[in-house]
Formats: structure tokens, C-alpha cells, sequence
């Protein structure tokens, strides 16, 4: 399978493609719409890791809708193969899984976005074709790749890690912060570096300076505590 393209980086406009899911035929950018989007991937239908996953990532579901992000999976096998291995996920993980999974047999999605596991000679199908690795890739509503991770085959993915990256990102875009190093939904937030201190008194009201480049301040439209 050729490479020979550019890669994908954050601030790429992620690649459009049509797809047939577990739900119907799919136009990429048409699904997203004005939505936010998650795309991932995991290596093959009917194994435990995966399993697992797809049952957290159905049950988080509900969180996803509350911030306008609809959940795409894939991997490298044929829908009937999906359609019987839901069965399994909501069965075992006691959930319903209500997000479409790409059919992707063919791995023609696979290289386009490089989810392709090239490297582990252990994540190979029976004809040694390469598996898809556990990619994540965190989309906005310009179609703009925001987040891009890579799993090992082994290793289950954090969702709500990607969901507090959704929630960083949402909350920087509408207002001028960034996130700190463990930052939770309700924390301090940073103020961003090209708001001046006259500005950030309007914006941040008792905003705290720590350094000349490091101001903290309240979460914009956080909930207030009480003791």
C-alpha cells in the first residue's frame, strides 16, 4: 500500500471519504457536519481489548451527545463481522452500542489516515496484511484535525482522557485560555499568552499572576463551589 502522501498533523483537514458502517453509507465531512467528531480505530473485531473499549466508549455515549460529538469507529473487517460482534460488546459490557463502526476490509481508510500497524509483526491478519493500531483522532466542526493519538495493540485506550481533551479544546475555542498539565472540568485555567493583563482584568476578573507568562485564572462558566 503506498504512503507517498502528506501526513496528517494537527490543523490538517481530516482526509473525506466515503464509507459503508453499521448504520449506512457515510460521506466523512457530511456525518460531522457541524458536530465535533471522534474517529478510531482498534486492530480487529472479536478481540478482548477491543471489546472492552467499545463497550466504555458506548457508555460514555451520553457525555459525547452533551458536547456535540458524534463517535465513529473502525477496523479492518466487513460489516456482517461488526454487525455479530455487537452483540458481543453489549452483551458483555451490559451497554448498547449506538455509534456507527466503519467497515474497513479493504484498508483503504486505514492508509489514508496511516492507522496501519507496519512495525508489530504480531498485529497481522491471517493473510499478513497489517491490522489497524489504536488511533484516536479528535476532529472539529472545520473538519480540522485537533488531536491525534496512537495506542500499542496491547494497551487499552483512557476515553475520558479524550474526553477531557474534548473539553480543553471546546473551552479554548470560545474563550482565550489554555489548559494546565492534569487539568480537570472546573479547574483554574491558564490565560492565554497574547491576552494582555488590561484585557485579561475584563476577562478574568482576580485573575492570579504567577509569572509574567503564567496567569491563572477561574474556569469561564465553571460552577461555583461552596464549603
Amino acid at each position: 500500500m503506498s504512503t507517498d502522501r502528506n501526513p496528517l498533523r494537527l490543523g490538517s483537514i481530516a482526509p473525506n471519504f466515503d464509507a459503508e458502517t453499521t448504520q449506512g453509507p457515510i460521506k466523512f465531512h457530511d456525518f460531522i457536519g457541524n458536530s465535533w467528531a471522534i474517529l478510531f480505530s482498534h486492530p480487529a473485531d472479536f478481540t478482548p481489548v477491543c471489546t472492552t473499549e467499545l463497550g466504555v466508549v458506548a457508555r460514555l455515549q451520553p457525555k459525547f451527545d452533551e458536547r456535540n460529538v458524534k463517535v465513529i469507529g473502525l477496523s479492518a473487517n466487513g460489516l456482517e463481522s461488526h454487525q455479530e460482534w455487537i452483540k458481543d460488546i453489549n452483551e458483555v459490557n451490559n451497554v448498547e452500542v449506538k455509534f456507527p463502526i466503519i467497515a474497513d476490509a479493504d484498508r483503504k481508510i486505514s492508509t489514508l489516515y496511516d492507522m496501519l500497524d507496519y512495525q508489530d509483526l504480531t498485529n497481522l491478519d491471517a493473510k499478513g496484511i497489517p491490522f489497524t493500531v489504536r488511533s484516536v483522532f479528535i476532529i472539529d466542526p472545520k473538519k480540522t484535525i485537533r488531536l491525534t493519538l496512537s495506542y500499542p495493540a496491547s494497551t487499552g485506550r483512557n476515553f475520558d482522557e479524550i474526553l477531557r481533551v474534548v473539553d480543553s479544546l471546546q473551552l479554548g475555542d470560545k474563550n482565550r485560555i489554555t489548559t494546565p498539565a492534569n487539568w480537570k472540568d472546573g479547574d483554574d485555567v491558564i490565560v492565554h499568552p497574547s491576552v494582555s493583563n488590561e484585557e485579561a482584568a475584563t476577562l478574568f476578573p482576580g485573575f492570579k499572576t504567577v509569572k509574567p507568562y503564567l496567569r491563572f485564572a477561574s474556569q469561564p462558566g465553571a460552577k461555583a463551589t461552596t464549603a
